[in-house]
Formats: structure tokens, sequence, C-alpha cells
């Protein structure tokens, strides 16, 4: 590849400083929403001038801390990336940045969303904090687990159970800090582990997908191995397999929250399963847009089939449904 080869680089510019920050990956930090609506559903938190500003400086706060571990990844990666058919042409690339401005840029991004965390909840700052520290497991040695097979899907996705829970947490009652180890008021106020590791599961689906995508793009195992090492071990029968096994423990673990704690949800079950399907459909495409987020908002059926599944769940949290109820306690008796 020619820009594997490239020697002279243009200075980077305030631009390519913002671009390596990538403000365009915060749409990402929607997955804090259903943290939100399920937190809702259950504590049912009055509306108030106090929790639309929580709700505002979470969302900034986790969209700083991720454009800090977009900043290190960027420039620690710059050296890989050359060897990727899409991400050669990253700021980090193709520009010579200065790597005491993007310590800089990281600290400031970091420090600033930790600070603005602290003014949602102690229990908000924990997750900001935890969200910030796996960007350093995942990107910095010795740990640098992204180049560890597997564990770089799981460490990556891990993110999003992290993002759930700090969505969860804007709305939790403010309990302050536990009055004993076993103080179950405090504890009670934590979300489900079911619906965290369905959560993590489902979004190690997700990276799977976009890893197997980028193997096939990438098309020659050696420069895979360059671009990433996990890639080194991978093969595409390996990607598949995985895929199948985050899909299934991610269904199995939704179904125990969703009749432990909200049965109504049950009757997303389908759709939900569809809705994966889909979804590994276009991952098996050639080029596919499970690549970059920017590339999936292509398939125009697939978004809007996205957006009246969230609707629907929207309004299956907050409708009672009693024959389902009643169904499982007869389902109970056979």
């Amino acid at each position: 590849m020619s820009s594997a080869t490239t020697t002279h680089k243009k200075t980077a510019t305030l631009k390519d400083y913002i671009a390596i920050a990538r403000p365009d990956n915060w749409v990402k930090n929607i997955f804090m929403v259903p943290g939100m609506l399920f937190a809702l559903s259950i504590f049912h938190t009055p509306f108030s001038n106090e929790l639309l500003l929580k709700i505002l400086y979470g969302i900034v706060s986790i969209c700083l801390v991720a454009s800090a571990n977009y900043v290190i990844n960027e420039y620690l990666d710059a050296g890989y990336d050359k060897y990727h058919p899409l991400k050669n042409k990253r700021s980090s690339v193709v520009s010579e940045v200065n790597p005491v401005i993007v310590y800089l840029e990281y600290a400031l991004l970091g420090a600033t969303g930790l600070l603005i965390a602290y003014l949602v909840s102690l229990k908000f700052l924990s997750m900001a904090l935890l969200l910030l520290i796996m960007g350093i497991i995942y990107n910095v040695r010795p740990l640098r687990s992204k180049d560890r097979v597997f564990l770089d899907v799981l460490s990556e996705s891990v993110n999003n159970p992290i993002r759930f829970a700090a969505g969860w947490f804007i709305f939790t009652p403010a309990l302050g800090i536990p009055s004993s180890k076993w103080d179950l008021d405090w504890i009670n106020t934590f979300p489900p582990v079911s619906i965290i590791i369905a959560y993590w599961m489902g979004g190690a689906f997700l990276m799977a997908t976009k890893r197997f995508a980028e193997y096939r793009l990438i098309g020659d195992p050696e420069i895979a191995g360059q671009y990433r090492r996990s890639f080194k071990f991978y093969t595409e029968n390996s990607l598949l397999v995985s895929m199948f096994f985050y899909a299934i423990t991610c269904a199995f673990f939704m179904g125990i929250f969703l009749i432990k704690d909200r049965i109504e949800l049950l009757l997303s079950f389908p759709f939900f399963a569809l809705l994966f399907s889909w979804y590994l459909r276009i991952g098996l495409l050639k080029d596919s847009p499970v690549q970059g987020s920017e590339k999936l908002y292509t398939r125009k059926w697939f978004m809007l089939y996205l957006i009246l599944f969230t609707i629907m769940l929207c309004v299956l949290m907050f409708v009672d449904i009693p024959w389902l109820y009643w169904f499982l306690k007869n389902a109970n008796n056979y």
C-alpha cells in the first residue's frame, strides 16, 4: 500500500488534533440511553431541572472521556493503522503529530470528563473512571489487550455495559457512600448483573462482527497481523464461532433479565433476534458497513428497523401487560 510506505508527512494542524478525538464517534454513547430508561422504569425518578442538568453533565462527561481514549488510541496505533485499507487515512497516520500536544489533549479531555462526572454522582464518576482505565488497558503496553486474541473483543466491548451503568446511575437515587459493607439500599441501586452481562456479550457480538469484516477486507493474513497482532491468530471460522458464542450468551442472560425484571420485554425477543440476524447478514457482506458507524448509517432499512425497535422497547418498558404475569405464573405450575 502506498500509504504504508509514505515517509513525508504534513505537520498536524488544529483540525487534525480535533479529528483524533473523534467527536463524530460520540454517537456511540447512545448506549447510555437504555441504562437511563431501565433505571427510570424501576426508580420512577421524577423529572426536574436538576435531573436534566445531570443528564447533560453525564453525556458531556462520557463523550470527553471517550475522546480521551480515542486520542491515545490513534496516537499509539498510527504505526499499525497504516496497514488498514480504511484507517490508513486517519490524521495520526498521514500527519506528524506532536506527542506533547497529544498527551496534553488526552490529560485535558480525561480530567475534564472526570470533573464533570463528579457533578453527577460518585457512582457515575466510578463508571467514567473505569471507562478511562479500560482505554489504558486496551491501548497501552504492557497490557494492550487489543493485541491479544479474543481478549481484544471482550476488553473493547466491556465499554458498552460501562456506558449502560453510567446512564443507569444518572437516574438512580443519590445515597452517598454506603454505611456498611452490606448496605442493601446502596447495593440495590446497581443494575442487575444479568443485563450487564447481556449488554457486554451483545457488544462483543457487534465487535467480533466488525473484526470479521476487517479481516476479510484486508484479505491478507500477513498484512492483517501487521495491522493488529491478534489477527495473527484469528481465522474467518474462529471469528464466526466467537460471534455465535457471544450472541447465544447475550440471549441467555437477556432472557434471565426479562423474566426477572421486566417480563413485558419478552414480546420484543423475536425482534431482538431479527436485529442480530440482520446485523450478521450485513457483517458478512464484502467491504461490510459494520466497520464504521458512519458507513452503517447507509443501510437505511436497517436503521429504520433499529429506530422502530427502540420505540417498541421504550413502550414495553413503561406499559404493564398483566396477562404476561398470569402466563408466567401458570407456566410454572406445569
